[in-house]
């Protein structure tokens, strides 16, 4: 990973188009492709950022540029650019940080893929199950899944379902697509509660989302409305 603090203006051009005027902000560029932007405030999310695969070109800025002291131009196979200004350099440096063990669910979440593994066809008509954390170079993904039509599906489980969890699935989708034997692969994004940013990311990304009743699969009812 390397972490650069620079004095920078970030410029987003691609299905939209955002602005980031000069200030210093924390640029990761991290050993899976992504390139984010952080500022000090908040909180874990980046102010924006480029999801992988991306490629970045460090190039010599505009000559009527005379502050910049480098430009670095962020693109997808999209064709969107993420194009950083800097100005000043203040820290640079890269650290290996080896392969990570992955997030370990909580009871909940580890049931619930148990249930839906167990319970394939709540995803849809003819699914079958291909293997439970189907390991990738990046981390398992929860469920690999054939379809009625025999198309591979990869499905992210969740409690929660947040923005996170999306961007999550989709730098799994694109390793998979990779796959010869696998491609194309499809996502479907399953949580017990899914937030509307969530939802519009993953759909926009061609995503399929679906809420999961916990109780349901279990074979129970729910009791949330019930006195006794």
């Amino acid at each position: 990973m390397r972490l650069v603090i620079a004095r920078c203006q970030v410029d987003y051009v691609g299905r939209l188009t955002a602005h980031l005027p000069m200030a210093r902000r924390l640029l990761m560029l991290k050993a899976d492709g992504s390139v984010l932007v952080h500022s000090d405030g908040g909180s874990y999310k980046p102010l924006n950022w480029m999801s992988p695969p991306c490629w970045v070109e460090e190039r010599e800025p505009d000559a009527a540029a005379e502050q910049l002291k480098a430009l670095w131009v962020v693109s997808n196979k999209a064709g969107e650019e993420l194009r950083i200004s800097i100005e000043e350099i203040e820290h640079d440096s890269s650290h290996e940080l080896g392969v990570d063990p992955g997030l370990v669910k909580d009871g909940v979440e580890a049931h619930l893929q148990e249930l839906l593994a167990e319970h394939v066809e709540t995803l849809g008509t003819g699914f079958s199950l291909i293997r439970r954390e189907y390991m990738t170079a990046i981390g398992p993904v929860d469920l690999l899944c054939r379809d009625a039509d025999g198309q591979t599906v990869a499905v992210e489980i969740k409690r929660r379902g947040e923005i996170d969890g999306v961007e999550q699935l989709t730098r799994y989708l694109e390793l998979l697509n990779r796959d010869p034997l696998l491609t194309p692969v499809a996502g479907v994004f399953a949580a017990q509660q899914i937030k509307p940013q969530a939802r519009t990311l993953a759909e926009d990304r061609g995503i399929r989302c679906l809420t999961l009743d916990y109780n349901a699969l279990r074979g129970t009812e729910s009791n949330e409305f019930r006195l006794f």
